[in-house]
């Protein structure tokens, strides 16, 4: 029994006729005091309820009942109704427990599917971090996950998460540095879900400035400006029906990112220069290797867009994280390379294999591919041993270091070190030479000295 919780009748009465006819019986009241005496007597098996029961619109009251709710039975799923303009409202509740947010006027079809999302969530019971993982080879009898390589416990964890939510629509948050395999993630859910035959949507949306983002992603009729010599199909009408993926969501600029939440709450589109609103039926799944939470806080990504995407989210660990997935990564690579060169003796010595395991490897599982592939390119040989490796390692430019991250010992000397610093804090302070040399603690001349030393140009 479902449990609808709203001051207006006539939304109590349409809620309950469609959750009736989509097969969910219903109880509906008007009052927290009353949604509270039902949850003490029976736990509904989910609520939707109202955020608003005064007058003041505030969403006070909403929230005290989503907190008492929360006590009463924890484990009951709580779907919110707010208006549009209360978003951030909804996004407070999100914080107190909330499992989703719809917003009013909300469309049947597409609150009927949130509804089987959470109530599919619900059921997967997603993996427990004090529970056993299951073993590489279950879960590759269990799901299709062929193109991901690696036993380490950790990316298992990964692997059996991805496994239960699949088959939802939930939106899914995938996190993890550059090249640690977000896109084959992404992939493997989209091909263990429910529309594995319907289309599998890329877009790097780092690549896509504001000014081009409602073209590429809605489309656009021929003369809607001045460019469109021809209609453009965006890219929601192409995923619709599968799954879009919207990979480094991080570099997606504030315009920008109202236009998607937009999309992806009302799930409608218009395309530009065509007035009439499109339906969507996707899957979002969305990546990034920063830290969307940090920069929710700084202000440089929308808190309610960033609860839109992340109803579960994914961490994939650091190559580092699991070295001894390293020797299975790199056997994979020579494989491949095996039949691309049609070198049959091809392979990795265990000294090498050693060597490979101890590195760092800051670019992942891009970098170890490609290393691999410049050793087996480079030396010729068909066993290769670490100085193959060696000698191709110090070839690959080095990681900048992330802010208020030290590089690597190693890989970036002292000289390296100054002249990188003094052309970010350029950077930063718009070649403001004063300001410069104050940040680093140097003065004027002191500072030009450096310039010359470094090879860096200057004005003066």
């Amino acid at each position: 029994m479902f449990l609808i919780v709203d001051d207006d009748l006539a939304v109590r009465t349409s809620l309950r006729l469609l959750l009736k006819q989509a097969g969910y019986p219903a109880q509906a009241v008007a009052t927290p005091a009353e949604a509270l005496a039902v949850v003490r007597e029976a736990p509904p098996t989910l609520v939707l309820m109202d955020m608003n029961f005064s007058l003041a619109t505030t969403g006070e009251d909403g929230l005290a009942l989503l907190r008492d709710m929360k006590q009463l039975a924890p484990q009951v799923p709580v779907i919110l109704i707010t208006g549009w303009g209360s978003i951030s409202l909804a996004v407070e509740g999100m914080k107190a427990g909330a499992a989703e947010f719809v917003t009013k006027p909300w469309h049947n079809d597409a609150l009927l599917q949130t509804i089987r999302t959470v109530l599919s969530l619900h059921d997967a019971h997603p993996a427990d971090a004090d529970s056993p993982s299951a073993s590489r080879r279950q879960l590759d009898r269990q799901y299709r996950f062929a193109d991901i390589i690696g036993q380490d416990a950790q990316l298992l964890h990964v692997l059996r998460n991805v496994g239960q939510v699949a088959p939802t629509d939930a939106s899914v948050l995938i996190e993890g540095e550059s090249g640690t395999g977000k896109e084959l993630i992404a992939e493997a859910i989209h091909r263990n879900s429910q529309r594995k035959n319907q289309p599998f949507v890329k877009v790097n949306l780092g690549g896509i400035s504001s000014s081009l983002f409602e073209s590429e992603m809605f489309g656009h009729r021929r003369g809607a400006f001045t460019d469109a010599k021809a209609d453009r199909v965006g890219r929601f009408e192409l995923a619709n029906g599968g799954t879009i993926f919207l990979d480094e969501i991080g570099e997606l600029e504030l315009a920008s990112q109202v236009k998607l939440l937009r999309v992806l709450q009302d799930r409608t589109y218009e395309v530009l220069g065509d007035s009439k609103p499109r339906r969507l039926d996707i899957r979002v799944i969305a990546a990034t290797n920063r830290n969307l939470a940090e920069m929710v806080q700084q202000g440089r990504f929308r808190e309610d867009l960033f609860y839109r995407i992340n109803l579960i989210t994914v961490r994939l660990p650091a190559l580092r994280e699991r070295a001894a997935d390293i020797p299975l990564l790199a056997q994979h690579f020579v494989d491949q390379l095996r039949a691309t060169y049609h070198r049959p003796a091809l392979k990795v010595g265990a000294r090498a294999m050693h060597w490979l395991r101890e590195q760092p490897l800051p670019g992942n599982i891009r970098e170890l591919k490609n290393l691999v592939e410049r050793a087996v390119l480079v030396s010729g040989k068909d066993e290769l041993g670490p100085e193959d490796f060696q000698a191709n390692a110090q070839r690959l430019p080095a990681r900048a270091p992330a802010p208020g991250e030290l590089p690597t010992p190693g890989t970036m000397t002292l000289d390296e070190l100054e002249a990188q610093m003094i052309r970010q804090s350029l950077a930063h302070y718009d070649g403001n030479i004063s300001r410069v040399a104050k940040a680093l603690g140097l003065s004027r001349g002191a500072l030009y000295r450096r310039f010359e030393k470094h090879g860096i140009p200057f004005d003066e």
